[in-house]
This record gives structure tokens, C-alpha cells and sequence, in this order.
């Protein structure tokens, strides 16, 4: 996603949300957000088996 689709993002979300985004801030939020990008492609593109499952409980 170019830097113009980024600003242009940043700037209709935050006015759907009805926040405030500094020009100072914009840096640290355009990089969180092509990290989080990066991050959703990633795991978008791992292929996972017909069979595969959920699995019923999580635990750590």
C-alpha cells in the first residue's frame, strides 16, 4: 500500500472513530499500520490443509 493510500487510510478512520491525529503522531502510526499489514498478509497467505481444525480449547 503506497504512503498516499496510508495517509488517506489514517485519515478516514480516524475520522470515523472521531479521533485526533496529531501530525507529530502520523510517523508512529503509519508504521504500526504497514507492520500490521505486513504481519495480516502473512498470515493470509499460509495455506492450511482441507482437514485442518480448530482446536476446541486454548491454553497457554
Amino acid at each position: 500500500m503506497a504512503a498516499d493510500s496510508l495517509d488517506d487510510y489514517i485519515d478516514s478512520v480516524a475520522k470515523a472513530l472521531g479521533l485526533r491525529v496529531e501530525d507529530a503522531w502520523r510517523p508512529a502510526v503509519r508504521g504500526n499500520l504497514e507492520v500490521s499489514l505486513r504481519l495480516g498478509r502473512l498470515v493470509d497467505e499460509f495455506t492450511l490443509s482441507d482437514e485442518a481444525e480448530s482446536a476446541s480449547v486454548y491454553s497457554a
